[in-house]
């Protein structure tokens, strides 16, 4: 019993490939133009996805974390350290007073002794300076 559903099921599955196959060379001989514009497509989005990644990963010599020491040696405490990244990912004092649980004041506070330790004005200077120091990403 057993040998002949496998048997009839090799015949059904061997018929259904053949008639698919005969559909797509039919497919094929109606439509070529369309078929290779679609591959031809497809080509590029992977070519362009390769190029995407190839530019965008990070060069081999470039610092992955940042340096340990550069916070300790400016006296950047942990929470001006916070501060200092939410301001970085480009949060605003309301966004990262709600986020660190704190007043918007005590924020104010901390940005205003990051910009004497980094000997920054505004919020983009002391930025680039920190990721200049390896104080941030």
């Amino acid at each position: 019993m057993w040998r002949t559903l496998l048997i009839n099921g090799a015949l059904l599955g061997a018929g259904a490939f053949g008639l698919q196959w005969l559909q797509y060379h039919m497919l094929v001989r109606e439509h070529p133009a369309e078929i290779y514009f679609l591959l031809f497509g497809l080509a590029c989005m992977a070519l362009g996805a390769w190029v995407a990644v190839r530019l965008w990963r990070r060069p081999a010599g470039a610092p992955e974390d940042v340096d340990p020491d550069a916070s300790q040696r400016l006296k950047i405490s942990e929470r001006e350290l916070e501060v200092l990244t939410l301001l970085a990912a480009g949060s605003s004092n309301k966004e990262i007073a709600r986020r660190l649980e704190v007043s918007p004041n005590t924020i104010k506070t901390h940005i205003a002794r990051l910009f004497e330790k980094l000997g920054a004005k505004r919020r983009t200077q002391a930025i680039l300076r920190a990721r200049e120091l390896g104080v941030i990403r």
